[in-house]
């Protein structure tokens, strides 16, 4: 089966899905509270990263993700946010507009650093799933969510993986998402504030299994250039990806689960 058909036939899959939980009365609520309540207790709201100590950081939360905010790169360390099957059926229109966020805490890259730099204003928490709220589509415009990503890559595969992930959320009522670049040692940078070209990007997500009350990953990652390739091709373990990045996901979970869903390299029950 082609790459493009196997994209077709799930994304039907998943808006059939998304109906019938809608219809089924699904729930609308977030799931950060339960997800916390059965792991640490209620009103504990879910830790996408443990705090780095080996980079800047600067955490800003807005109305549909979390950021960690490195001011060094003028990057997101990792993006993170809840999907629900309820969000991918907003009708909001695309924003046109990329701004500066307004609670970094100093210097803040801006969309002409992007002008004529070769890149893509890659998002990592994509405009897609941003439909259900004007401020939530405002907001996935801030840079602070951006990183220059390879065109092919941005409008190819990495697009193609936004589109699995909601198909997901509608298949399987929420899931939970953490991406971001990886940048090596003295990058190369574009614009007047310099930001950094990532050498790759991450994508991690978790999901409870309600059958067998199990949380299930799956991860990826993939260089910043183009490519046409299934997206089997770039799987990897959270463990991997965790060394890969240097960034610890998942940190609520308790150690014994953390370590069995974060050894998990496979695509069953997912594409």
């Amino acid at each position: 089966m082609s790459k493009t058909m196997k994209i077709i036939l799930l994304v039907l899959a998943g808006i059939v899905g998304g109906i019938w939980g809608w219809l089924d009365n699904a729930p609308s609520h977030s799931y950060h509270e339960e997800a916390a309540e059965e792991v640490d207790g209620a009103g504990i709201e879910i830790e996408y990263a443990t705090t780095l100590s080996d980079r800047p950081e600067q955490i800003i939360k807005h109305t549909a993700y979390t950021v960690s905010f490195n001011s060094e790169w003028q990057l997101p360390n990792w993006v993170g946010y809840e999907l629900t099957n309820n969000e991918t059926f907003g009708d909001v229109p695309r924003s046109k507009k990329f701004t500066t966020d307004p609670l970094v805490e100093g210097r803040c890259a801006t969309t002409d650093d992007y002008t004529h730099s070769g890149y893509d204003r890659g998002h990592m928490a994509p405009a897609a799933d941003m439909k259900w709220s004007q401020t939530a589509m405002d907001e996935s415009f801030y840079t602070t969510n951006i990183c220059p990503q390879n065109r092919n890559l941005n409008a190819g595969d990495w697009n193609d993986l936004e589109e699995y992930a909601r198909v997901w959320a509608r298949m399987y009522n929420y899931i939970y998402i953490v991406c971001g670049p990886v940048v090596g040692k003295n990058p190369k940078t574009i614009g007047e504030n310099k930001v950094a070209v990532p050498e790759g990007f991450f994508k991690v997500f978790l999901r409870k299994d309600k059958p067998t009350n199990s949380w299930k990953t799956i991860a990826f990652y993939f260089k910043n250039e183009a490519g046409n390739r299934d997206l089997d091709v770039y799987i990897k373990s959270v463990n991997e990806i965790e060394a890969i990045s240097g960034i610890d996901f998942f940190a609520f979970l308790p150690d014994d689960i953390e370590e069995s869903v974060e050894s998990q390299k496979t695509d069953e029950g997912w594409l």
